[in-house]
């Protein structure tokens, strides 16, 4: 669905695209594992401030909404590795749009703080 005036359906389907990427570490989760695969505690060094707790949650809650993939390895310990799915790739048209419009938008803003 195109939205070329702000009609309501739009802002509730932005609402709720938003209230499921609020959580702290969801977009930075995202972008890491759009580079590579990366099991728990790798992602966990990437991140560098993320508590376990709040790793989990997020990882728990991307992999509901099908926005990663968690699989399990049949290891001594056993390995769980994290990875984007077809549906989170196709998020990642989004973060270049965000930043295509910050780059836009970027410059006529430090000017004005200048000022």
């Amino acid at each position: 669905m195109e939205c070329s005036k702000v009609e309501n359906t739009c802002v509730a389907s932005i609402s709720e695209v938003l209230q499921f990427f609020s959580g702290k570490w969801t977009f930075l989760v995202l972008t890491e594992l759009l580079k590579e695969p990366q099991r728990f505690n790798q992602l966990r060094r990437n991140l560098d401030n993320v508590n376990t707790k709040g790793l989990t949650d997020t990882l728990r809650n991307l992999e509901q909404h099908e926005m990663i993939r968690r699989e399990v390895f049949p290891t001594v310990p056993v390995t769980v590795e994290y990875s984007i799915s077809e549906k989170g790739k196709a998020f990642s048209k989004v973060f270049n749009e965000i930043n295509r419009w910050k780059t836009e938008w970027d410059s006529p803003i430090q000017q004005f703080k200048s000022l």
